[in-house]
């Protein structure tokens, strides 16, 4: 009990935002995340995860849901992490490092007989959705978690990956040569990651432009693994479009009172930029055909092919 209220004491006072140079904070994630795993038979799995799409919204969606009041971040909360990415890059890490990433059990209870709320905590990593095995281990290790996946149309999804990748300087090839290189990049690497449970390939996180828009063989994926009460897919569109209306239904399915906020702004935007005319046609085409069978699956057409 004593070691209950020392972790609920230390939890409460790293609240408190950082300020701190760079090195300094640098030496204090991995403090406290030291200290997160030394607990980490005091901290539980999260509520919930947003699995995807990559550059389909995730980031806004998140910082959307930690502005309620029975919503907890990551630990340690001034980290402002949103995603933990362990069921795709750091597997291999263990169960106990990914539990060192949320609130403490004991933490959680003091909070909530302080605000009088049941709490709840969750991550999102965009990764999840595309990676082959995140959805079984996610369901083996936490059969009962809510799962959020967003959709973006494939076309304007494929160019805002690529041009993030450009931004961070890891492409150094037009967005057409990035579409035609593609194959050769990636050959390999899925298989790998499916044979291989300890192998991460940055090359498929950052050149799948064109395979990360068949969605499909993903949101199957998610479908074999959980009951459809526990999975929700949306449409990212309506996420830009009318944030309030896709806030509120996901709070409804999280099983918490909707709250409407002052603002949504849109967070890790890139400015605008257009594609050319004629590499959008090849690519309505291309992803023609994958789109259809998605919306016969889903029983919903999203619009995109129109």
């Amino acid at each position: 009990m004593a070691m209950g209220r020392r972790s609920a004491l230390s939890e409460a006072l790293v609240g408190v935002k950082d300020a701190a140079p760079g090195p300094v904070k640098a030496f204090s994630r991995q403090l406290f995340r030291t200290y997160g795993m030394a607990t980490g038979d005091l901290r539980s799995m999260p509520n919930f995860i947003i699995i995807g799409t990559k550059r389909g919204g995730t980031t806004s969606l998140y910082r959307y849901l930690l502005q309620h009041p029975m919503i907890l971040p990551t630990f340690p909360s001034f980290q402002t992490l949103k995603g933990v990415r362990f069921f795709d890059e750091h597997f291999n890490k263990g169960f106990r490092w990914y539990r060192s990433h949320f609130p403490s059990t004991p933490y959680r209870s003091m909070l909530g007989r302080a605000r009088r709320l049941r709490l709840v905590t969750g991550e999102a990593s965009p990764g999840y959705l595309f990676h082959p095995l995140a959805a079984a281990r996610a369901a083996e290790s936490m059969p009962r978690v809510k799962v959020i996946a967003l959709l973006r149309n494939p076309i304007d999804r494929a160019y805002s990956h690529y041009r993030d990748e450009v931004k961070l300087g890891v492409e150094a090839l037009s967005f057409e040569e990035a579409l035609e290189r593609e194959p050769v990049r990636l050959a390999g690497e899925l298989e790998k990651t499916v044979t291989d449970p300890a192998y991460y390939s940055a090359t498929l996180d950052r050149y799948s432009y064109l395979a990360r828009g068949v969605y499909l063989p993903q949101v199957e994926t998610w479908m074999q693994a959980f009951p459809a009460d526990q999975l929700l897919i949306l449409r990212s569109e309506d996420l830009s479009t009318d944030p309030q209306r896709v806030h509120a239904a996901v709070l409804e399915f999280l099983d918490l009172s909707v709250v409407h906020l002052q603002g949504y702004a849109r967070h890790n935007r890139l400015p605008d930029s257009q594609m050319r005319p004629s590499t959008r046609r090849q690519l309505a085409e291309y992803f023609g055909p994958y789109n259809r069978r998605l919306f016969e699956r889903l029983g919903r057409d999203f619009g995109w092919d129109s």
